[in-house]
């Protein structure tokens, strides 16, 4: 079957349909690269307590393994995300994924803590060629009434590569050291890389921008005097943080009394993440068939009912309030993600850039001074932290609630 015509603007553009070989390979390599991503990014998250164990820190110090990465993924995103205009998405995205891979597997072996924290942060560098692009790939080569399929067929990548990572490393640590099992997840996302080389299709629709001090300055302007975009992007920051703030310091609470589970039961609680690699996916399709607003508002609600469900005290009702908690970010992320492309007329790439930088933001920030409210007030203070964030995403909601999705509003 040919590539469609584009309808939608540039009447020369072709673009990829759903039920193509195309379509499949794309989904296949952006899987592949989202679950490289997470895997790589998170599987530092269950070592926390390890980590605090045997280099004597607390978990606000353990947590900058995290936020290291996270950090500097969303600086790097500023500089990626406009090369990749400049210079093509493929080529970024499959450098970004090989470097990360090898730096996680140094940071396997370096000695110190503070080697580990410079390794963390080049994987962070490193992801931020991947993660600041691939959306912008798919906005550009995937059909328009199929991007919220597509983008959520990606974003459960990222799912399945934060469970995954999270899980393997969790459980592995009870048989073996972290280190161990940090090597076992580089040379799994050195496959994927290769893997996504392999198979992600070339650009078709791609037009290069030349990349100047200017061209990056307009680009940046027009994003925030949009009407809907920097809300969009201040959604990413209060959610990822309120989401990172949880899977971080969860596993304290489970650890200690009166739980105390072992390393890898807490391990094997990434699997809440297979939440989110269906609500990823099926909350972007609801959203083409429904409207991302009306999606948008009701995932976050999720969020806020499953956060309530891990303040009550029994096993029984935490696990399932984590696992509600988790459906309702993906889909909300997974609307968010699509909702940019639709709203961005030119500079798509630094669009993306700035919805990941609020959102990896938020992560590194949130997510370590989610450490302190921890040391503060127990789970109740992470509870009373994180239910502000999510309060705030519900009001701003409301404001995006009130704005066409486009110029021309095709939600």
């Amino acid at each position: 079957m040919k590539p469609a015509t584009s309808t939608f603007g540039d009447s020369s553009a072709s673009f990829i349909e759903k039920g193509t070989a195309e379509f499949m390979r794309t989904a296949l390599a952006l899987f592949a690269g989202g679950f490289a991503t997470f895997a790589l990014l998170y599987c530092v998250q269950p070592l926390m307590p390890i980590l605090s164990h045997d280099f004597s820190l607390n978990a606000a110090q353990a947590s900058l393994s995290l936020s290291i990465s996270t950090g500097l993924m969303a600086i790097g995103m500023l500089v990626t995300g406009p090369i990749s205009d400049a210079v093509g998405r493929k080529p970024v995205m499959v450098a970004a994924l090989f470097s990360a891979a090898l730096c996680t597997l140094l940071s396997a072996v370096v000695p110190t803590w503070t080697e580990i924290l410079i390794m963390r942060a080049l994987v962070g560098l490193s992801l931020s060629g991947l993660a600041a692009v691939g959306m912008t790939y798919l906005g550009e080569e995937i059909h328009p009434k199929h991007t919220g399929l597509a983008m959520g067929l990606y974003i459960a990548g990222n799912a399945v590569g934060g469970m995954s990572g999270r899980l393997i490393s969790g459980v592995l640590v009870d048989f073996t050291t972290w280190r161990v099992a940090v090597l076992i997840i580089g040379g799994i996302a050195l496959a994927s890389a290769i893997l996504f080389a392999k198979f992600l299709p070339a650009s078709r629709n791609f037009r290069p921008i030349r990349l100047n001090p200017k061209a990056l300055t307009d680009g940046f302007s027009v994003h925030f005097k949009d009407a809907g975009l920097p809300w969009l992007f201040l959604e990413a920051f209060l959610l990822m943080g309120s989401f990172v703030t949880m899977f971080n310091y969860i596993g304290y609470r489970l650890l200690a009394e009166p739980y105390h589970m072992s390393q890898a039961l807490v391990g094997l609680l990434s699997a809440a993440y297979l939440a989110g690699i269906y609500s990823s996916a099926k909350v972007g399709s609801l959203a083409d068939k429904y409207g991302r607003r009306s999606m948008f508002m009701v995932s976050i609600l999720v969020m806020a009912a499953g956060l309530g469900l891990t303040m009550a005290s029994p096993v029984a009702v935490i696990l399932p309030g984590m696992v509600v908690f988790t459906f309702g970010f993906f889909g909300a992320h997974s609307v968010a993600s699509s909702w940019i492309g639709r709203r961005t007329v030119r500079a798509k790439g630094q669009a993306s850039s700035l919805y990941l930088f609020s959102y990896y933001v938020g992560s590194s920030v949130v997510g370590s001074l989610g450490g302190f409210a921890y040391h503060a007030g127990g789970w109740n203070g992470v509870g009373a932290f994180m239910g502000a964030f999510l309060l705030a995403a519900l009001l701003v909601a409301f404001k995006l609630k009130k704005l066409p999705t486009t110029a021309i509003d095709l939600a």
